[in-house]
C-alpha cells in the first residue's frame, strides 16, 4: 500500500470539550505521522470556501456556522493508505452508528457534532491539504 497524506480536522465541538489531546493521542496510536498541524479559528468565509462543494445542500449554512464557531485543529496525516485508514479510525459520520473504539464513537455527540473531519478521496485530500497548508509547511 502506498504512503499518502490526508487531511484531518478536530472540529469545534471536540476542541470546546478539551478532547483535542485525547484525539491526537488516538491518531498517533493508530500509526499516523503528523506532518502538519495548526490551531485556527475559521472565519465563516473560510469555512464556506472549504466546504464549497456542499454549498447547494440544505445543511451548508448550519455546517459553516458550526465550523466557524470556535477553534479547530487542522492536521496533515501520513500513513500507508492514509485516506481510507483515517476514515476507518474516525468511524461513521453518525456517532450512534460508528464502531466501538472509533473517534466519533468515543468523542462525537451527534451527526452534526461528530468531533472530526477527514478527506474522502485522493483528490479531496490534495485540495483540502492545499487549502490549509503551503507545501513547505509539510516538510
Amino acid at each position: 500500500m502506498a504512503t499518502e497524506l490526508t487531511l484531518a480536522m478536530i472540529k469545534p465541538d471536540a476542541v470546546e470539550k478539551n478532547m483535542a489531546g485525547a484525539i491526537l493521542a488516538h491518531i498517533e496510536k493508530a500509526g499516523f505521522k503528523v506532518r502538519g498541524v495548526k490551531r485556527v479559528h475559521l472565519t465563516k468565509a473560510q469555512a464556506e470556501g472549504f466546504y464549497a462543494e456542499h454549498s447547494a445542500r440544505g445543511f451548508f449554512g448550519e455546517l459553516t456556522t458550526f465550523m466557524s464557531r470556535g477553534p479547530v485543529f487542522i492536521l496533515a496525516l501520513e500513513a500507508d493508505g492514509a485516506i481510507a485508514k483515517w476514515r476507518e479510525v474516525m468511524g461513521a459520520t453518525d456517532p450512534a452508528q460508528a464502531a466501538d473504539g472509533t473517534i466519533r464513537k468515543l468523542f462525537g455527540a451527534s451527526k452534526g457534532e461528530n468531533a472530526t473531519h477527514g478527506s474522502d478521496s485522493t483528490a479531496s485530500a490534495a485540495r483540502e491539504i492545499g487549502y490549509y497548508f503551503a507545501g513547505y509547511e509539510l516538510l
